[in-house]
């Protein structure tokens, strides 16, 4: 069997997607429904409202649901049956607008079929969401427009793209100035052998696409992102003893990351910052990250990547920002541990989740004073 590349690839994925799967429970591995942080009650309640349909056809790793969205124009890269557009939708608001976007013709079918349902149920008077048929690598031919989005999330289907860099560069593309990518996604902890690439059901199953995590920050540099953010990490497990054979030692991993739209000119040094809460279901704290979490009222020595971060992008009204002393970027709090860089490798950061007791660093609870440096 030759490689599946292209357009074998995407026929491939959307009858498995299409045909083969009916229910998330038909999936051989846990990678498209891993939970990867706890759902606060605000998801939860808007999780209630979705149609059951929806969510039974739903297939992602966790939730990708990122903060202070009120009146976002957010674009969901891969969004199958619309289970996360209609969550978002709740939390953008009426005056904010969801795209989904799905190579699946089944998937945007169900979707699109319970638009009615739930503008009802959300009580909006006209609809604030909307689905195409199309690829994520060629967002234009849907229409989508250059910086028309605040946001683009994907979840656990970049990997199901044979170009992953034409992905990132589409999604850079529509995002505005100071935008951001909030994706969840599979990982690998080497780059995959031909023979986990060419494998059928392990495309399907989200692995035999899977990034090699390092390649990630390279592609998003070349794309012109800042440097991704790692967010959280769970470990993805195969419950299937001939794919097991076959995927050897390489191991997976489902996370999270965000990545921003920085304009040229934005902050280029070390700052305190402080954040002045207010972020709907994040009054007293933030977790930005796995590296930095900010609490209400107290001061935050972050590096210059995320002090640009901050000053350029939907967050900066939440936030003071000021100039920061030489010391800034230091590692401090339970993040130091003679670390000298930020984590930024997801399995480093199972690792931490791990480790018991104090040596315990979970995903962006270091304290307001966890900056590390870059």
């Amino acid at each position: 069997m030759a490689t599946p590349i292209g357009q074998q690839i995407h026929q491939e994925v959307q009858d498995y997607y299409g045909k083969e799967l009916q229910k998330s429970e038909d999936l051989k591995t846990n990678a498209c429904i891993t939970s990867a942080r706890p759902v606060s009650k605000l998801v939860r309640d808007a999780l209630e409202r979705i149609h059951e349909e929806v969510v039974a056809r739903y297939y992602g790793c966790g939730l990708v649901i990122p903060e202070c969205l009120t009146s976002c124009w957010i674009l969901d890269l891969g969004s199958g049956s619309g289970r996360d557009c209609y969550l978002l939708s709740q939390l953008v608001g009426e005056q904010g607008h969801v795209t989904g976007i799905d190579m699946t013709e089944g998937q945007v079918e169900v979707a699109k079929k319970h638009i009615a349902y739930h503008m009802d149920k959300f009580g909006y008077r006209k609809p604030n969401v909307e689905f195409f048929h199309g690829y994520m690598e060629k967002l234009g031919d849907a229409g989508l427009a250059d910086e028309s989005y605040d946001i683009v999330i994907s979840n656990c289907v970049i990997n199901l793209a044979p170009d992953k860099r034409a992905v990132l560069q589409e999604a850079f593309r529509v995002l505005k100035a100071g935008g951001e990518m909030y994706f969840s996604d599979v990982y690998a902890s080497q780059r995959l052998s031909e023979t986990i690439r060419k494998h059928r059901v392990l495309w399907g199953e989200c692995l035999a696409g899977a990034l090699y995590w390092r390649d990630l920050y390279s592609i998003a540099e070349e794309v012109g992102f800042s440097p991704p953010c790692l967010v959280t990490a769970s470990p993805i497990t195969i419950g299937d003893k001939e794919l097991e054979g076959i995927v050897g030692d390489c191991r997976f991993v489902s996370a999270t990351y965000r990545l921003f739209k920085v304009p040229a000119g934005s902050w280029t040094g070390p700052a305190q910052v402080t954040y002045n809460g207010g972020i709907v279901g994040h009054e007293r704290e933030l977790v930005f990250d796995a590296n930095f979490t900010f609490k209400e009222g107290e001061v935050v020595n972050v590096d210059a990547e995320m002090a640009a971060i901050l000053q350029s992008s939907r967050f900066a009204e939440k936030f003071l920002i000021r100039a920061g002393g030489a010391n800034a970027a230091a590692p401090q709090g339970c993040c130091s541990k003679g670390l000298k860089e930020k984590i930024c490798d997801p399995f480093q950061l199972l690792e931490w989740l791990r480790a018991p007791g104090p040596a315990r660093c979970p995903g962006g609870t270091c304290g307001p004073q966890g900056a590390a440096q870059s």
